[in-house]
Parts: C-alpha cells; structure tokens; sequence
C-alpha cells in the first residue's frame, strides 16, 4: 500500500514523542516508515513544514477537547478552560510546546486563537482586550510547559543543595513556597492560579 500524508504524520508524531525534536529528521523519520527520504519529499516538503503540520495536529487536540462555551459563563472562566486544555494538549507530547511555539504557520493555532478571541467578544469583552488576553493567556501557557518539558541537566551528580543556606538567602520566596505547596496543592494548581492573575480572574476558591 502506498505511503500517504496521514502515515508519515502519524509516524512523525510517534518518534517526536519517542526521540524528541532534536532527533527528528526527514532521515530518521524514513527508516523509522521503512521507506528511502526522497519518498517523503511527496507529503512534506522539509522539516519546516513537517513541524507545522505537527502543530497542527497538537492544536487539533487542544480545539476538540475545549468546551463549549454557554452564554451564562464568564468568558475568562472559559478561557482559563481552554488554556488547560492547551496545556494538556502540549504535554501530551514531547517537546509539544517547542513544537507549537516555533511553527510559523500552523493554521489550526490560529483557528484556536481566533475562536478564543470571538468567544471573549461574543460575551461582550472589547475586541482589543480579548485579544491581548488571549495573547497573554496562550504566551503564558507555552512558557509554561517549556520549562515543564525543559530536559533535566545531564550531571554526573546533583549539586549538593543546603536548604538552610536557601532559606536564608531567600526566606520570603521559601516562605511562599513552603505555604502553598504544604495544603495540598498541586503544579497544575499553581498554572491555573497563576493563569487566573494573567486573566484578572478572583482566586480559586479551596
């Protein structure tokens, strides 16, 4: 059976997840599909356009599971939910944010930021506000899950860490720290607090 534009993808999203974005080569993709590079030539012109197409995909999965927003909802609570779902979205992949953040023209990152923007505006919102709050919100996101999937450094050992000295150093950021995390909290609870802030949403109530 011939080799179409869905199984090369397919196959694409399988070693990204796999190797990650360094190791992702039209070349390696190839011997990864049993096939000669030149055949991929057919469906992707170059990695450029493989890594859209692969954005692509990752912001299918973002758009098909964000909810409907109703007319009753605050719109920012909205948002905040598609936001997550973006986030999962990323994290579900490899490198997903590195992916997404560096394609110039994923299309379907659009149609996100575009049914984002007319939901905001739908509910009222001032079309220059929603769209610097969509803005921050899917910045926000992408930093986020860069650091979240930002490779662990390669040492030999871990550096010894005194935690006394820490706490001297920084006793305010430690205090903090220690306060929010010892209720119970989670990492997805800190993105989703903080993603309130940036939508000038009130604190979640715990």
């Amino acid at each position: 059976m011939p080799l179409n534009r869905e199984q090369v993808l397919h196959g694409a999203m399988q070693l990204l997840d796999d190797v990650g974005l360094e190791a992702l080569t039209l070349r390696t993709l190839a011997a990864r599909l049993g096939v000669r590079a030149p055949t991929l030539y057919w469906h992707v012109k170059n990695k450029a356009e493989l890594l859209d197409a692969l954005a692509d995909a990752i912001m299918d999965e973002a758009i098909a599971t964000t909810p409907t927003p109703s007319a009753e909802e605050d719109s920012r609570l909205w948002l905040l939910a598609a936001l997550s779902q973006f986030r999962t979205a990323l994290l579900r992949h490899r490198d997903g944010a590195r992916v997404v953040s560096g394609a110039r023209y994923s299309m379907r990152r659009g149609d996100f930021t575009e049914r984002a923007v007319a939901t905001l505006v739908d509910h009222d919102v001032d079309l220059h506000q929603a769209r610097l709050l969509v803005l921050a919100g899917e910045r926000y996101t992408v930093g986020w899950v860069l650091e979240e999937q930002a490779p662990v450094p390669d040492t030999p050992e871990t550096p010894d860490i005194e935690v006394e000295a820490l706490k001297a150093r920084f006793p305010m950021t430690t205090r903090a720290i220690t306060e929010y995390f010892t209720v119970g909290r989670t990492a997805d609870d800190l993105y989703e607090d903080i993603a309130r802030l940036v939508l000038h949403l009130p604190p979640k109530n715990r």
